[in-house]
């Protein structure tokens, strides 16, 4: 085996801030988590966070006149110029949701309903997951509006030439991926965010793969509305944030009613609460909100810089390994165009045979179609084996990877042949 140039990250150190990570499944031999793109694991530091909250001085929020909902309504509101400062943006930009899912079912209600006309286009791509999509296809059935996706290319880039097409046809909005959670495909996201705007669009990124694992700038990226989700950047599952620009989230009406979004009820009607309030009905997720703050800072400390250099470092190691072993197919763009992430196909096995018999060894992938159908159908495939990497994993990770793929491929063949 080559001999690898240092990481910046001391993954083994790091290994011992999570908890479930020290311990090895029932029935296997080790645990090689490869699947931080469904879902990442916790640290410590956010699992205390929240206990500290639900132990010490958990409350309801913006309600309360007492010692514990004041300080939840503190901790709770800290938590939101966290995130800001975390994503480079207005602390009053920032809302809560329920995931990434949720914030972008609230751009399409909202902003959507609002101002989508019938016969209006949106333009999304072929490499969205089915968050970024069903939500604009029901938008357009409300609406008798279109939905056109850009194709995407053999080697996982972004058809360019047909993207400007679609622009030329002068669409209401663009909705597109900052990472592609199959392919790994990063995308020029200010670049195509002015051109969205160009054509008179609003620009929504879906930055839920990015987030995690590079450092965003909200306000250099210039885009209407971001997503982002909280389970896959450290934080727990149940809390994503919408951000959006005040201009259009102040125009905007609310897509849930009820209490926390009202300035003011009377028999016949309502007034909204302004700023992100108005998007936040009923009790927030607010441990969840402690919960992923905690995540930003743990993050933050580390460095979403050495986070990426790290998990490009095994991207290179896992392509190169892989890409030796007959019948893997891997997916995606070149290496300097795509993030941790690596999809494939091998030969005559099918994904979930490989995911199955994998965690047998103690390695975790995940299979299928990743919420993707329409990319899959691009490539001619049912579904594909993903490994994603995070910067709890290390190249021993990476060769445990390719061991397994070479150990199946091994017992197929024998199986074959019998």
């Amino acid at each position: 085996m080559q001999p690898h140039s240092p990481s910046l990250l001391d993954v083994q150190r790091i290994k011992q801030d999570f908890p479930i990570l020290q311990k090895v499944p029932e029935g296997r031999p080790r645990l090689v988590f490869l699947d931080s793109a469904a879902s990442s694991q916790k640290p410590q530091t956010v699992i205390d966070a929240m206990t500290q909250c639900m132990e010490q001085y958990y409350a309801n929020v913006h309600r309360g006149i007492y010692s514990f909902s004041e300080e939840s309504t503190e901790r709770y509101e800290l938590a939101r110029q966290t995130i800001a400062q975390f994503l480079n943006t207005d602390t009053e930009s920032v809302i809560f949701t329920a995931g990434c899912t949720a914030s972008v079912n609230t751009i399409a209600r909202s902003w959507g309903d609002a101002e989508v006309q019938r016969g209006d286009l949106i333009v999304a791509t072929q490499m969205e997951h089915h968050a970024n999509l069903v939500p604009w296809f029901q938008l357009a059935q409300r609406k008798e509006a279109q939905v056109q996706l850009v194709r995407v290319t053999d080697d996982g880039e972004l058809d360019w030439e047909h993207w400007q097409r679609c622009l030329e046809q002068n669409p209401k909005i663009v909705a597109f991926t900052a990472v592609s959670n199959v392919l790994g495909t990063i995308n020029p996201v200010a670049r195509m965010v002015q051109a969205a705007h160009r054509a008179g669009a609003i620009a929504v990124v879906d930055a839920a793969q990015a987030a995690p694992h590079q450092p965003l700038d909200v306000r250099a990226w210039d885009a209407d509305f971001v997503v982002v989700s909280g389970h896959k950047m450290l934080g727990p599952s149940g809390i994503g944030i919408l951000c959006g620009k005040p201009e259009l989230l102040n125009k905007m009406p609310p897509f849930l009613g009820g209490g926390g979004m009202i300035s003011k009820v009377w028999e016949t009607g309502f007034s909204c609460a302004e700023g992100p309030a108005k998007f936040e009905a009923g009790t927030p997720p607010i441990v969840e909100a402690i919960g992923l703050a905690a995540a930003a800072n743990y993050l933050t400390k580390l460095g979403l810089n050495a986070i990426h250099e790290h998990e490009t470092k095994l991207l290179i190691e896992a392509h190169r390994i892989l890409s030796t072993i007959e019948g893997v197919r891997i997916l995606g763009p070149s290496l300097e165009r795509k993030a941790g992430i690596v999809s494939f196909t091998l030969a005559g096995i099918h994904s979930h045979d490989i995911a199955y018999l994998m965690d047998k060894q103690g390695i975790a992938v995940r299979a299928g179609h990743h919420c993707t159908m329409p990319l899959h159908k691009r490539f001619g495939i049912a579904a594909s084996t993903r490994a994603s990497f995070y910067l709890y994993n290390d190249i021993s990770d990476v060769e445990a990877l390719a061991e397994g793929v070479v150990s199946l491929q091994s017992k197929f063949r024998r199986k074959r042949a019998q």
